[in-house]
């Protein structure tokens, strides 16, 4: 069955995965595996450990209470069963192209501000917007009693820690916030860790960790953030590896043998992870779960011009973050958001994105991790309006779906 287990460490809440149920599926009907699915789905604590979000969505008038278009909100975890979610603070890094002072406290101060309104906005939702449907967790024994208690819950992860720019007192301050984990780096190399982009453009630290990017990590140690390793390089990976002092994990990764992007990890990568107590939460991302076939030209072209009307940015390469691109949506007009919608579906009609990943291409990166370093070191996560999303887990509205592959798998 699908598990996720909160264990607290010394100094970090640690986020493991799976259970196996001996016996598998066995001859069960379909029918029958259906209802254990449900049965099993009902009675345990799903876990989606990472989310993007938009503050222009946490606003008293357009607020997570409402189904909106975005691929998590409060209906869609209610259909789906997904009871909690890690609430990303995200800010994207400049390359030199967009900005020449990304890297001075200019441009830290601009990823500070911007970091604190994602913090401001999870605060927003969970006490004052809807604090009888979403409470925000610190503890692991706290997630156990906001879902007793009926509510959905609610966990704050960072993602790329760029935005303490070079002052660690900030470290102390985002976990006063409520954040829980928090990576080095995003898609660029910054002040305190090589990036995963790094194999295509080069490294700044000799594909590792700056020395403040050190005293950062132990930093975390001390007041308990988890060391996120899903977006820096291998070399920083396996370095926050041998240097931390608590379980590390990768809240939003695949496997490199089976779909070689380089923000998916290695064996290697894997099993350094595991021998710290550790965990990849392997994520619904298409183009990290297998190589995907390139779309028709002429939706191509139809999806660029849509794009292009509205001012939207063009879709991001493999490899890259959708969060952008979601944060643009969430800042359109509600009629200019539903023209896109409406567009976007007139072109999906015609022409059809080529086939993407689906759930059974997420488990089988599961299974594959569970092979190699065991259940305990195995979670699930979605990316969800951060550019993930697959066949079968398009939102959150369907996360039993991934339930019910793992049950039909064994597990």
């Amino acid at each position: 069955m699908t598990r996720v287990r909160l264990v607290a460490t010394a100094s970090a809440v640690l986020i493991v995965g799976l259970q196996w149920v001996v016996g598998g599926q066995g001859s069960a009907s379909d029918d029958a595996l259906v209802k254990k699915a449900r049965a099993i789905h009902e009675r345990v604590i799903a876990l989606d450990t990472h989310n993007d979000i938009e503050p222009a969505n946490f606003a008293a008038a357009r607020n997570y209470t409402q189904r909106l278009e975005t691929q998590v909100n409060l209906p869609k975890m209610v259909e789906g069963g997904l009871e909690a979610s890690f609430f990303i603070v995200y800010v994207g890094q400049p390359n030199e192209a967009q900005t020449a002072d990304a890297l001075t406290p200019a441009g830290y101060a601009r990823a500070y501000q911007a970091a604190i309104a994602k913090f401001d906005a999870i605060h927003r939702l969970t006490e004052q917007i809807a604090p009888s449907r979403i409470e925000l967790a610190l503890t692991s024994a706290d997630v156990r009693r906001i879902n007793a208690a009926g509510k959905k819950v609610a966990l704050i992860g960072v993602e790329n820690a760029y935005p303490i720019g070079e002052d660690i007192h900030r470290v102390q301050e985002f976990y006063d916030r409520g954040a829980r984990y928090m990576s080095l780096a995003h898609n660029g190399n910054n002040q305190l860790s090589d990036s995963n982009t790094g194999e295509r453009d080069g490294y700044k630290w000799e594909n590792g960790i700056s020395p403040f990017g050190k005293e950062v990590l132990a930093e975390m140690n001390r007041v308990g953030l988890m060391v996120d390793v899903s977006h820096p390089s291998k070399g920083s990976m396996m370095q926050a590896a041998a240097l931390s002092k608590a379980p590390i994990i990768a809240s939003h990764s695949a496997i490199r043998a089976l779909s070689n992007v380089s923000r998916n990890m290695d064996d290697e990568q894997l099993k350094a992870l595991a021998k710290t107590g550790g965990v990849i939460q392997v994520v619904a991302y298409n183009t990290y779960l297998k190589t995907p076939k390139p779309d028709s030209p002429e939706r191509i072209t139809l999806i660029a011009a849509l794009r292009n009307s509205l001012g939207l940015p063009l879709p991001t390469a493999p490899g890259g973050s959708g969060g952008e691109f979601q944060s643009t949506v969430a800042r359109l007009s509600e009629e200019r958001r539903a023209d896109y919608v409406r567009r976007l579906a007139v072109i999906d009609a015609s022409y059809p994105a080529s086939p993407g990943a689906t759930v059974a291409d997420l488990v089988d990166h599961i299974d594959y991790a569970v092979k190699l370093i065991g259940l305990d070191h195995v979670g699930i996560s979605s990316d969800f309006d951060g550019g993930g999303g697959i066949t079968g887990w398009r939102d959150a509205s369907e996360t039993f779906n991934v339930t019910l592959e793992l049950v039909r798998r064994g597990y």
